[in-house]
């Protein structure tokens, strides 16, 4: 039972997305996604999306932005594993990456956070590291929380994100 309660969750989280993904896309004049509905594609699509949103001048729509600032955190861990930073977007996400001496208890000494428009426009290319943190949009704490070498994690279709 429980197997399949967890089953039904995942199906329901990834009918929001794909909700989300198509209501984005419509405030894009783009037909709803034709894609599959698992869940590295769904987030992956819901990046573009709203990278796409941003890149017009638009802002983008809550769910799309959640779902594409989760995919990206995740991605970030995924291709940089470790425990020796902490990235913080809130209210979306929070994740560990980068291999270093890793944080057991209280706040960890490599802490960055930023919002999530901020996030995305990182970690698509749109906005380099450097500009981020010059301009406040980016908080970065301890010796580590350098993510440059590590953004864009994502690159967009057909374009050529700014040198970071």
């Amino acid at each position: 039972m429980a197997a399949s309660g967890r089953a039904a969750q995942r199906l329901r989280a990834a009918q929001r997305v794909r909700a989300a993904l198509d209501e984005q896309r419509a405030a894009l004049g783009q037909p709803a996604w034709p894609g599959p509905d698992d869940p590295e594609a769904l987030g992956r699509a819901s990046a573009v999306a709203v990278a796409a949103a941003l890149g017009a001048g638009l802002g983008p729509l809550p769910g799309a932005l959640r779902a594409a600032t989760r995919y990206l955190a995740g991605l970030l861990a995924a291709r940089s594993p470790g425990r020796a930073v902490e990235v913080r977007v809130p209210p979306y996400a929070a994740v560990q990456c980068i291999e270093g001496p890793r944080h057991t208890r209280g706040t960890p000494p490599n802490v960055v956070e930023t919002d999530p428009v901020t996030w995305v426009r990182l970690a698509v290319g749109l906005l380099p590291w450097a500009d981020a943190l010059a301009s406040g949009a980016v908080r970065a704490s301890g010796v580590r929380a350098d993510l440059a070498p590590y953004l864009p994690v994502l690159e967009m279709p057909g374009e050529a994100g700014p040198e970071h």
